[in-house]
């Protein structure tokens, strides 16, 4: 378990959720006297129930019927957290991201002593629907006090449900949770529900992520098989349009713990059913940040742009070209640290994009021998600690450009490699403007250029990169020349064993 703080878990003190392992679905609940809630006021509802710490490649070898029948009926988004700098894989800031709808950079907490938490900003969804729908009626329940105390989820529940797991364990307090959402559901009628359990989180550090892992989501999964249950059991379900979004803050190590660089403890996902949510969509361009979008979305809520959400509902695709290429992506060639399983790269671009690779040197590893196209999970298993795992705004397949990974087999020259869009019409326009999604590590005399040639003319710099740009949406805007019928774009990287360039979600418009 690392220690930045306030522990994630005070693992010895919950050693009696350790020793039930075997009897889990037996706790007793602990009495606690359920909230009274306000009369609801919407048919659209939706339930976020978050599982501390559970990895979801353990889930088919779990006892997990309604998790496995979410992923049947509903859309399972799997994707990969941060790391540090940016912030740690713990529980403060991926909560944080799921309340929030945020990246780290924005909410600020970047582990668990919650220092510099911006929720004055960046509120959890709770609050923001408080401001924008109070007549919802909503509730919240947690047993890590952290989530209520620092402000990171009840914040804006009309009725709270806040026990403290770490000084008395997490067994009996999750199964307190349980029943007493399960008693509001069938028996009051709230709008919007956050609840919390912590359980699976404390086993994965006292014990890793094996038998007694498996038989703590087992129970975690019939806690939520009770949630649903209540829902149907409504007497007004009929009525009602429910969504039930179900995810976790952070992966484990294989032994258990988490905080650091490697893919088990950035492991994340988002799981949903409800409306308009497609049975058994597998999307590759889903984040964590997508939780609160999510719920937004359910309830006809359109967020304001001065919100700063990173998120977007789960059910929309991003139409970045890139993203195009999911069914070419292919495994390893030179990378032999990346798994042979692992589908993740690709150097042929989209259709109507080119690279240039006439000034390129030779040899070097080949997955990255000029811009080649990437998931999250194949670019920063190439080496975990060197800020891959910053380019969180990045969805999906995106293009980079890596003289670092490249020059670690035998090479000759220089890297040097141009990404060219397609053409885009501009007759009759004013301005265009180039958007995109960036992480850049500057090193040494490499170069990152932006140009821009109309009508097939000579490229032009309008951009270039001098310090480090830490996933970040760029828009240049160009006054489009007399005469002008249309624009195309490069993106010119030049190196020799220096940093990375990465490009996504691309977009042109005009006016």
């Amino acid at each position: 378990m690392p220690i930045d703080g306030i522990s994630r878990r005070t693992v010895l003190a919950a050693g009696a959720a350790t020793a039930a392992a075997t009897a889990l679905t037996t706790a007793p609940a602990a009495r606690a006297a359920a909230p009274t809630l306000p009369d609801g006021t919407s048919k659209d509802k939706v339930l976020v129930v978050g599982m501390d710490g559970l990895r979801h490649d353990r889930i088919a070898a779990a006892d997990a019927p309604h998790l496995k029948g979410m992923m049947r009926d509903g859309t399972y988004g799997l994707s990969l957290l941060y790391a540090n700098p940016m912030a740690a894989t713990s529980s403060g800031p991926g909560w944080s991201t799921i309340s929030t709808g945020v990246w780290p950079d924005k909410h600020g907490v970047r582990d668990n002593t919650f220092a510099g938490r911006n929720y004055g900003t960046y509120p959890g969804f709770l609050a923001r629907l408080a401001q924008v729908r109070p007549a919802l009626s909503t509730y919240a329940a947690v047993d890590w006090k952290p989530l209520d105390t620092q402000g990171t989820v009840t914040p804006g529940a009309d009725a709270t449900l806040v026990l403290d797991g770490d000084r008395d364990g997490y067994v009996a307090h999750d199964a307190t949770i349980t029943a007493e959402t399960e008693s509001v559901l069938r028996h009051q009628n709230p709008d919007v529900l956050f609840v919390y359990l912590g359980n699976t989180d404390v086993v994965a550090h006292a014990n890793g992520t094996g038998q007694k892992y498996l038989d703590a989501i087992a129970v975690q999964d019939a806690q939520l098989g009770r949630m649903l249950a209540a829902i149907r059991a409504r007497p007004s379900y009929a009525t009602e349009r429910w969504t039930v979004i179900v995810a976790t803050d952070h992966g484990h190590l294989d032994a258990g713990g988490h905080g650091g660089t490697s893919i088990e403890e950035r492991r994340t996902f988002v799981l949903a059913t409800g409306p308009g949510i497609a049975a058994g969509a597998r999307p590759l361009d889903t984040r964590l940040v997508d939780v609160a979008a999510t719920v937004f979305h359910q309830l006809g809520i359109t967020p304001d742009p001065s919100w700063g959400l990173d998120g977007k509902p789960l059910q929309q695709r991003s139409t970045d070209p890139f993203d195009t290429l999911q069914s070419a992506l292919t495994p390893r060639v030179d990378e032999t640290g990346i798994p042979a399983g692992v589908l993740g790269f690709t150097r042929t671009p989209p259709s109507g994009w080119s690279v240039v690779n006439s000034a390129m040197g030779t040899g070097g590893t080949t997955e990255w021998r000029g811009w080649a196209f990437a998931t999250d999970e194949f670019w920063s298993r190439t080496q975990a600690g060197q800020h891959r795992e910053l380019n969180v705004r990045a969805r999906g397949v995106f293009a980079v450009a890596d003289s670092d990974e490249w020059a670690d087999r035998s090479f000759s020259g220089t890297y040097d490699s141009t990404l060219v869009t397609p053409a885009y019409a501009v007759a009759g326009r004013t301005r265009v403007t180039l958007g995109f999604t960036t992480l850049y590590r500057q090193e040494g005399g490499q170069k990152a250029e932006v140009l821009a040639s109309f009508n097939g003319g000579t490229p032009t710099l309008v951009k270039s990169y001098t310090a480090d740009v830490v996933s970040q949406p760029q828009s240049l805007t160009l006054a489009v020349p007399a005469g002008a019928s249309s624009v195309s774009f490069r993106f010119r990287y030049t190196g020799s064993n220096n940093w990375y360039w990465t490009i996504d979600d691309v977009r042109i418009t005009t006016g």
